[in-house]
């Protein structure tokens, strides 16, 4: 964000991590945007938050998956197995783009999607990006049992959840204005903790 130095602050228990501000800065959400856009790996909950945030809020919620989905009549893993994970990066980039120049709404986006430089950028120019952060563990345990997660079709699915996590974690805070602990809070208890963290500017529902 310009003007702002990029920091990380983490809570004493988990909880809402911010990034950049300087002191005292730390206390509401500050980027001027009426969008909103989740980041994370899947399983983070990032079109379950992202649905009843945008509902609370009275904004119109995307997933670029779906919107995908919808555009080609099939399924993400489809995708992958037609035209291979470039192929579908492709498609994905190409949806980001249109769909982050909407105004007033909630994007949850893609767990690869900040594998792009172009992606990562429009993000953060475009909207008030939030990190939905869940450990590994965790992360498996919500996805163990889902067979539409084509990067999981692998003989160690485990060890290649842990394996996306260290080379998408670090694109993930880069994107990031605000860093949320998933942890094992309902997902009512992390909206309340999301709406009280945003200003005025990215509650506005026109």
């Amino acid at each position: 964000m310009p003007g702002l130095r990029q920091q990380h602050r983490r809570s004493a228990g988990g909880g809402v991590v911010f990034l950049g501000a300087d002191a005292g800065g730390y206390n509401k959400a500050v980027k001027s945007t009426t969008n909103l856009f989740l980041v994370g790996m899947m399983g983070a909950g990032k079109t379950t938050v992202g649905r009843q945030l945008a509902r609370r809020l009275g904004k119109a919620f995307h997933d670029s998956d779906q919107e995908i989905e919808a555009r080609t009549g099939v399924q993400v893993a489809v995708i992958f197995e037609i035209e291979g994970e470039a192929g579908f990066r492709k498609r994905e980039s190409e949806a980001l783009g249109q769909l982050v120049a909407l105004e007033n709404s909630v994007l949850a986006t893609g767990g690869g999607a900040v594998l792009d430089p172009q992606n990562r950028a429009r993000l953060k120019q475009r909207g008030f990006v939030i990190y939905l952060h869940a450990q590994p563990k965790d992360l498996w345990q919500r996805t163990r049992h889902d067979k539409n997660r084509p990067l999981l079709r692998t003989a160690d699915p485990r060890a290649r959840i842990d394996e996306l996590y260290r080379a998408r974690d670090p694109l993930y805070r880069e994107a990031a204005d605000l860093v949320v602990e998933t942890g094992r809070q309902s997902v009512t208890a992390l909206v309340n903790q999301l709406l009280e963290q945003l200003g005025p500017e990215c509650r506005l529902s026109v």
